[in-house]
């Protein structure tokens, strides 16, 4: 196909190393867990999912929406700034591209640190640049580095790790990619256009060189914070 999802692709591969490194046995918490997606990367461990359930797929109709959402298998379906769990309740917290659906998601940051035990692992993405999906419930982007270095150091973890998924070259190709099928479906007359626009300009792509500008821009950060 010509449309390539580059950003889950890197961020799948990503978490699936991740997880596989963390100790069989230790508790772990998927936090907005959604279709348990994540769950069976987490095989080796004790698994808990949360989320708030209320999403079903069609959203308001606004931008990208699944059509079809089923949280019927979620094991604490609650607010993810207040789990009913104990303090120290968890070895690892999983949050992979939820938070820009939390109207204060650092008000989540503060549940995950009482979450957490001592020397627990926090393995966060969320994105930098995306387009709204799940609406009503998509209430930011830009998460830069910036914002986990603050606001993960305010909490008392100290950072393992944090990494760019791509970068703004990567991401305006894989944009450019969706171009004919995003005007297509706005019933831009000229879309037949954008698709031979999309295909030209990934020629580019394929013969630039090697520089990278993630401080510029990318698809996010993926981060392994570490309770102090």
């Amino acid at each position: 196909m010509f449309y390539r999802n580059v950003n889950e692709e890197n961020r799948q591969a990503w978490l699936t190393k991740t997880l596989a490194g963390l100790p069989s046995g230790l508790r772990i918490l998927d936090a907005g867990a959604g279709e348990l997606r994540n769950r069976p990367l987490c095989g080796h461990l004790s698994y808990v999912s949360q989320d708030f359930g209320e999403y079903r797929g069609e959203g308001n109709g606004k931008g990208l929406q699944t059509g079809k959402w089923d949280t019927n298998r979620i094991d604490l379906v609650c607010d993810i700034t207040a789990i009913p769990e104990p303090d120290g309740a968890f070895d690892a917290i999983l949050c992979s591209e939820v938070l820009e659906h939390v109207p204060d998601p650092t008000r989540a940051l503060d549940e995950f640190a009482r979450l957490l035990k001592p020397g627990g692992k926090l393995i966060l993405t969320a994105p930098f640049a995306s387009l709204v999906h799940f609406a009503p419930y998509h209430y930011c982007s830009g998460f830069s580095r910036y914002w986990y270095e603050y606001h993960l150091a305010k909490r008392g973890f100290h950072i393992d790790e944090l990494t760019p998924n791509g970068d703004w070259f990567a991401y305006c190709e894989q944009e450019l990619r969706r171009l004919g099928s995003v005007a297509r479906r706005y019933s831009d007359w000229s879309w037949p256009l954008a698709y031979l626009l999309g295909l030209f300009g990934t020629m580019y792509f394929k013969i630039r060189g090697t520089r990278r500008a993630d401080d510029l821009s990318c698809f996010g950060w993926h981060c392994v914070g570490v309770r102090i």
